[in-house]
């Protein structure tokens, strides 16, 4: 979910590009790391040539990446290049001779940097999805030179000094242009453009390490996924797993060449998928201790002391920028605009949640006891356990249900049925669209009225090099300034049958799959001027928002109708399935959100702390367990969602003091659903209504002014009850 190449860099988040600096008060060791860094740009610019594919704009449809033509080798000669073009254009900005404007200062910046965005969004893309070792290595020595590029830009006085001159003549403006100024102006700002040189200095030392532990972080992740990798010899260790989960656990063994053995990986979260059906305890607990104890010292990579750093860096960072804590820093242009908000929030669903979670455990514990196991129910039984009563109360089996969800139905049938039924959409696949890695499909999306949107890549299955977890990015973000359609991406970690037999997929994969759908058309639908407000270009926690609502229409009796079919028979699925299913779709919700706000809770605790006491962290792992315990979820059995030591949301991506979002955008989904069921459902009208109010704005407008447009007042928890069946406080 990139934003414009402008916005990021003055945001010193995914940066990709640097320019010159003419403060003169940096240290003589900074003015030589910058002499180096120029002089490594104008050398990749004096060899950067046609012969690069980045080198001019694509000229595929909608300038989507010209995959057949880009090797590896292309990437680092392209950024470097593109800095230097960048490095130019923003000179030429901040030393107008003209009186600034907003045509000649904002409109500028807007349109700057048009090579490296080409680059750094198929690079960033391609090495989260389909890396390698050369694609880590290449993140690590570009992460500092990326946080340059945002020093460079929001600590140059020249440029500030322009920008300030149309902030303080924006009474002129009003709506988007109004709206592009004052987020302008803010972020130059909270990037540090008011601080004295030396306060400069640190904030750039700063930046440059904070880029660098967050790339090891994120490359660590990856080396943990194979460090803690079970190795099983024994088939009949695996009892309880079906005959295609074992192949597909001995093809995972033959890839990574160990010939008639089954080999188990981690996801990215505590909990593990697998452990819900394995029978042997003893290697249920393994498999939980190889996910819940991975960066913890237990192999080579340890993450601990990244976690420690990264807090106390981003603590003084906010000090020195005048804020009490990194969540004051953060959650300052949020809904929930402050840290104490967004813990309310979640402290007041605290003693509902344990509440259900210890009924819940009761009756496991009670399944456990029936069996004759002499035991209490630890965090490698509980899913196991918890399949058992949840077949006990609904009569439900989730292998079952799996055989009416196929694939290719789901995404066809479902997926994209539901948003024609809703938009009036079509997607039209293009096989002539070349992709970076096998099994990724391009489509055509084509409006209501016929007109294209632009394209859509679906990258569901996983693979080697991948990230765990889902998420939506872009190749090109939408911008009228710019004359760009969107080309968007979903990215999810299914593991795809052997060879002939069907992808059948859980209900939470199907519900993902609508999840991340409603993120790609927030970015597919956008219709604003300037790309730094395009699509998801939002605060944290609004962005989850229109993906979440979308969620909800997994269950649609239409979109049911239509999906749900026996994979070999073409049977609806029974009517009394479907029930057990609506049934049981709150089963469990106390461990599923103890889990979560376990995890949401812990990152805020991170980043409430000054940085002498982030300093002060004795031992990640303790102060991770304190931190549980004074919130009061620190039950045994129920894991943190992520633990710190690969919480990757908040130490390896965006998500910093802002795992809460998630809950939040929650109340907003639930409500804005409930108001579209009681008015009609499933129809034309009300997906433009939405369309028009939330998906094409982006950051085009405040957020809750968004929402009382569409919704015609502000949210209330009534729905979230109903959705979760938990208490939860009011949004102001």
């Amino acid at each position: 979910m990139r934003k414009s190449l402008i916005a990021v860099a003055i945001g010193a988040a995914l940066t990709v590009a640097a320019c010159a600096d003419k403060e003169a008060a940096q240290t003589t060791e900074q003015q030589a790391e910058q002499q180096v860094q120029q002089a490594e740009q104008q050398t990749a610019a004096a060899t950067f040539n046609e012969s690069n594919p980045f080198y001019a704009e694509s000229t595929l449809p909608f300038h989507a990446p010209d995959f057949t033509q880009i090797e590896f080798a292309h990437y680092e000669p392209a950024l470097l290049a593109g800095m230097e073009e960048h490095t130019a254009e923003i000179e030429a900005i901040a030393n107008n001779p003209e009186p600034a404007t907003f045509e000649n200062t904002i409109v500028a910046m807007e349109k700057s940097g048009a090579l490296l965005g080409r680059v750094s969004s198929v690079f960033g893309n391609v090495a989260g999805s389909a890396g390698n070792d050369d694609f880590r290595a290449l993140q690590v020595k570009m992460a500092p030179k990326y946080a340059a590029h945002g020093d460079n830009i929001s600590l140059n006085p020249d440029l500030f000094a322009r920008v300030k001159t149309v902030y303080e003549n924006r009474d002129q403006f009003e709506g988007e242009e109004l709206r592009l100024i004052e987020d302008t102006y803010k972020g130059f700002v909270r990037a540090g453009a008011e601080l004295n040189e030396e306060q400069k200095a640190r904030i750039r030392e700063i930046n440059s390490e904070l880029s660098s532990l967050t790339t090891e972080f994120r490359n660590n992740l990856m080396s943990l996924v194979d460090e803690n990798m079970v190795v099983v010899e024994d088939k009949a260790e695996l009892a309880g797993l079906s005959d295609s989960q074992i192949a597909q656990l001995a093809a995972t063994a033959e890839a990574k060449d160990m010939s008639g053995k089954y080999v188990i990986t981690v996801t990215n979260t505590t909990r593990q998928p697998i452990l819900q059906s394995l029978e042997n305890r003893e290697l249920r607990e393994k498999v939980w201790r190889a996910s819940a104890e991975r960066g913890s010292g237990n192999t080579a990579t340890d993450n601990r002391p990244l976690v420690k750093q990264m807090a106390q860096l981003r603590a003084e960072k906010a000090q020195l920028l005048g804020y009490e804590n990194w969540g004051a820093y953060v959650l300052e242009q949020s809904m929930a605009a402050t840290p104490s908000a967004a813990q309310q929030m979640l402290r007041d669903l605290v003693p509902a949640v344990v509440s259900n979670v210890e009924a819940e455990m009761a009756e496991i514990q009670q399944v456990i006891d029936g069996e004759g196991g002499d035991f209490e129910v630890q965090p490698w039984d509980w899913a196991y356990y918890a399949e058992k009563v949840r077949a006990e109360k609904y009569a439900l089996d989730s292998n079952e249900v799996k055989q009416y969800f196929e694939f290719n139905r789901v995404v066809e049938d479902g997926v994209f049925y539901a948003m024609n039924q809703l938009f009036g959409i079509t997607f039209e696949k293009r096989d002539d669209i070349p992709t970076y890695a096998d099994d990724i499909v391009v489509y055509e999306v084509k409006d209501v009225n016929g007109e294209s949107l632009g394209l859509f890549y679906g990258d569901w299955f996983t693979r080697d090099g991948k990230r765990g977890g889902a998420w939506m990015s872009s190749f090109v973000s939408q911008s009228h300034l710019l004359g760009n359609k969107p080309v968007i991406l979903n990215n999810m970690n299914i593991t795809k049958a052997p060879d002939g037999e069907p992808t059948l997929l859980s209900f939470d994969e199907v519900s993902t799959m609508f999840h991340e759908m409603g993120h790609a058309l927030h970015g597919m639908f956008s219709d604003v001027t300037y790309p730094s407000l395009a699509g998801t270009s939002v605060s944290r926690d609004y962005v989850e928002f229109p993906s979440t609502f979308q969620e909800d229409w997994t269950l649609n009796p239409k979109v049911i109708a239509n999906m749900a079919k026996h994979h070999e028979t073409g049977e609806q699925i029974p009517q009394e399935l479907l029930d057990k299913v609506m049934a049981a779709k709150n089963f469990n919700m106390g461990y599923d959100t103890l889990e979560y706000i376990a995890a949401a809770l812990l990152d805020l605790e991170y980043h409430t702390l000054t940085p002498d006491s982030a300093a002060g962290i004795a031992d990640v792992n303790s102060f991770e367990q304190a931190a549980l315990t004074r919130n009061g979820v620190a039950v045994e059995a129920v894991p943190p969602r992520y633990k710190s030591n690969f919480f990757a949301h908040v130490f390896a991506g965006g998500y910093s003091a802002g795992y809460y979002a998630y809950m939040w955008s929650e109340v907003l989904a639930a409500d804005a659903f409930k108001f579209v069921q009681d008015n009609g459902g499933l129809t034309l009208e009300n997906g433009q209504a939405f369309r028009d109010a939330i998906l094409s704005k982006g950051n085009s407008k405040d957020p809750m002014q968004q929402y009382i447009d569409f919704r015609g007042q502000k949210p209330t928890v009534d729905a979230l009850l109903e959705r979760r069946g938990l208490t939860a406080p009011t949004i102001d």
